[in-house]
């Protein structure tokens, strides 16, 4: 059983963590982590927060660039959520990847952090197009849990739960968790977490609505991949990387106010 108090809290991750999806490069983004922070501060006054990720990063990119930063700031928490950019690449290799988020969970462990990290979703329910993908996620998913049981590494179960890939949670990209999604996974952790005053309630699915129709679906999937999926191939094509010159939003620990707003 996890801890409930913590001093220092430390996010290593990629485009979700850094917080895409909930607000923007000119308001600020947020993210879950950072709305994590905040349902921990209210039971663990004086904790201090920062944010590693970055955009864009590969697995590997994570471990290289992030870990011993990470370590440096002797955290008691730590969340490490990374593998979604490289299951979308051609080339992807759970093993490899699971390799990498395996030897940031036993540095991170051996140093004395609670560890948490998570399950991806299946992406075919949120794109049609990424049907081929689904053997790739089970694959990485079931390479996380093994590490994680490995190193006492609490994992945050969100592949099991259909409310995950209901599209409310997501930004138009489909890539990228919306404000709505970025606090059901922030409660997510801290349910796994056993946080003070949280509970399943994430998991639970939105109001129904009606479908728009075939027509509708159709017009909607055809948006999407002139809109989001034709300049994400071109950037892969040119070698190029949304997180190409940027650095980590919050590199040092700094208070987080336990009055701070979590909606």
């Amino acid at each position: 059983m996890p801890v409930t108090t913590y001093r220092r809290y430390v996010a290593l991750g990629d485009s979700q963590t850094e917080g895409m999806g909930d607000g923007d490069d000119v308001s600020g983004l947020r993210g879950w982590a950072d709305r994590l922070a905040v349902q921990l501060a209210a039971s663990s006054p004086g904790l201090s927060y920062a944010n590693l990720a970055v955009r864009g990063r590969l697995a590997g990119q994570i471990r290289a660039e992030q870990l011993e930063p990470a370590l440096a700031l002797r955290p008691d928490l730590a969340t490490v959520v990374a593998g979604m950019n490289d299951l979308l690449r051609p080339r992807f290799d759970a093993d490899e990847v699971a390799a990498h988020l395996e030897e940031m969970f036993a540095a991170l462990t051996a140093a004395g952090a609670q560890v948490a990290t998570l399950t991806f979703p299946n992406l075919a329910r949120l794109i049609p197009v990424a049907r081929p993908l689904s053997p790739r996620v089970t694959a990485l998913n079931s390479r996380i849990r093994a590490a994680a049981l490995r190193h006492g590494v609490i994992v945050a179960e969100t592949a099991y739960h259909p409310v995950v890939t209901d599209p409310r949670l997501w930004s138009s990209d489909r890539l990228h968790a919306g404000p709505v999604g970025h606090a059901r996974i922030a409660a997510a952790i801290a349910h796994a977490l056993a946080v003070p005053g949280s509970d399943d309630s994430w998991t639970r699915p939105l109001p129904e609505l009606a479908s728009g129709g075939r027509r509708s679906v159709v017009a909607g999937e055809l948006r999407w991949v002139a809109t989001f999926l034709g300049p994400w191939i071109g950037r892969r094509l040119r070698g190029r990387s949304s997180g190409d010159g940027r650095t980590a939003k919050r590199p040092g620990l700094l208070p987080v106010p336990a009055s701070a707003e979590t909606d």
